[in-house]
């Protein structure tokens, strides 16, 4: 049976805003997590952006997406994952990121996995698809 269960990463390269393709991208893995697919998602470049903790959109006339990235973990997405490069080069840290979730056990947050291209391209390889957003 595992054999059958396909393995979809999701690419967010773009930044949060002037755009729909995080929110689309967002509302999408959520659909995909219902299917039993085995779902990764990787920020990259802009994407980083997307979990910065602490936006406020309000003025923007935008629903933030931010409590949405906060329950991941909750519809089994806690394969997250950060571009290192991409964080440093926005002068950002995991700590700036939101978290996705509360582990069970240890109830400690679960933030997104910070990860170099080398690690990115392992698991790309390893995918059935990649929907780029």
């Amino acid at each position: 049976m595992a054999e059958d269960i396909k393995k979809i990463m999701f690419t967010v390269r773009k930044g949060p805003h002037g755009t729909i393709y995080v929110y689309e991208g967002l509302e999408v893995k959520l659909i995909m997590a219902a299917y039993d697919a085995d779902i990764s998602v990787v920020f990259i470049d802009d994407g980083v952006y997307a979990l910065k903790a602490g936006q406020n959109t309000k003025e923007l006339g935008i629903k933030g997406f931010e409590a949405t990235y906060g329950v991941l973990v909750d519809y089994e997405i806690s394969k997250v994952f950060v571009d290192k490069k991409s964080l440093e080069d926005r002068g950002l840290t995991q700590d700036d990121l939101v978290v996705i979730g509360e582990d069970e056990e240890t109830e400690e947050e679960i933030r997104p996995k910070v990860v170099d291209a080398d690690e990115i391209a392992a698991m790309m390889a390893e995918q059935h698809n990649i929907l780029c957003f």
